[in-house]
């Protein structure tokens, strides 16, 4: 799935993708200088994927490229940001 298109809708504060007419999301909130991922969502249709990784890799390389650090509130992405270690230095 790395063909899939990920926008960030600033307003909404979220990154989202569709696929086969199904809409999967990354929420956030901005806290100062941090990025908190306050949750993940990919419909069971399409899930198994890869698509809540590319959502958060892209929220996180989002947030890198700011200067901010990011704090996975969600539990998928506390759990993606631990099997990618090399990530670890952004976390807030």
């Amino acid at each position: 799935m790395n063909d899939i298109a990920i926008r960030h809708d600033t307003q909404r504060q979220r990154f989202d993708t569709e696929v086969e007419g199904h809409v999967a999301h990354l929420e956030y909130r901005l806290k100062g200088d941090v990025l908190v991922i306050t949750h993940t969502e990919v419909p069971e249709s399409i899930g198994g994927r890869g698509i809540a990784g590319k959502l958060v890799r892209t929220a996180v390389e989002y947030a890198r490229d700011a200067g901010l650090k990011v704090a996975p509130v969600c539990s998928y992405s506390a759990e993606w940001m631990e099997r990618h270690p090399e990530y670890a230095g952004l976390r807030a």
